[in-house]
């Protein structure tokens, strides 16, 4: 994407009322007013809210809204030129339930109060298959711990990735810490009793590893 592109989606995002881009000073001195009040301020009603972090072009976060008319859905990712797409779709379609917020994921405990978000998404991460980058894992210990604290007790996490290596890792380190595995499908689209909301919305890359036959893994699961 030219530079030329970028720029006119980010000043197109700031009139979107569909999208949040919280400044990281606010954030952290505990000033963004929009924490705890998602409900009661942005929604305007009390159905779950449903998180789907590093959410790109937002694909997953429309879907999931249109699927799901009586639940809210926030996507966030730092990429504001990428989940544009998602934002304007859901204008154009007048899909109420469907948000966006710029920000980094390791920030997500100052968007949202304790036990404000029911279930969260993490769709197609980059594994960080390199050592180094472990920290940057999305589903390692510390990222789990940060999900807890905003999550409702019992509220679900799903993991879609067509990472083989995502997969085995995220498993094993929830079997290890003792996290419940509610359930776990390394080929959804080739065995049966998948999740519809798993199989029928796809994303952008999703469509390009499907075309290339790579198998795209899933995993539902709390945090204990």
């Amino acid at each position: 994407m030219g530079s030329k592109n970028k720029l006119k989606r980010f000043k197109e995002n700031e009139t979107f009322a569909n999208v949040f881009q919280p400044k990281r000073d606010e954030l952290i001195d505990g000033n963004f007013k929009l924490k705890g009040k998602w409900n009661s301020t942005v929604f305007k009603n009390d159905n779950p809210i449903v998180l789907e972090l590093g959410c790109g072009k937002g694909e997953y976060t429309v879907g999931l809204a249109k699927r799901y008319p009586n639940k809210n859905f926030i996507g966030i990712d730092i990429k504001g030129a990428r989940f544009w797409r998602g934002a304007k779709t859901a204008l154009e379609n007048e899909i109420s339930n469907a948000k966006f917020v710029r920000t980094q994921i390791e920030l997500i405990e100052y968007v949202f109060a304790e036990n404000e978000v029911s279930e969260i998404w993490i769709t197609f991460p980059d594994p960080q298959i390199k050592y180094k980058r472990t920290k940057h894992r999305m589903t390692n210990v510390k990222f789990l711990e940060r999900y807890k604290k905003v999550l409702k007790p019992n509220g679900i996490m799903h993991l879609k990735t067509d990472s083989e290596f995502m997969h085995g890792y995220t498993l094993g380190l929830l079997h290890g810490a003792g996290h419940e595995v509610l359930y776990a499908n390394h080929n959804v689209y080739k065995l049966e009793g998948s999740p519809e909301e798993v199989t029928e919305i796809q994303t952008f890359y999703e469509n390009q590893y499907l075309e290339k036959d790579k198998a795209i893994t899933y995993i539902r699961f709390l945090i204990n």
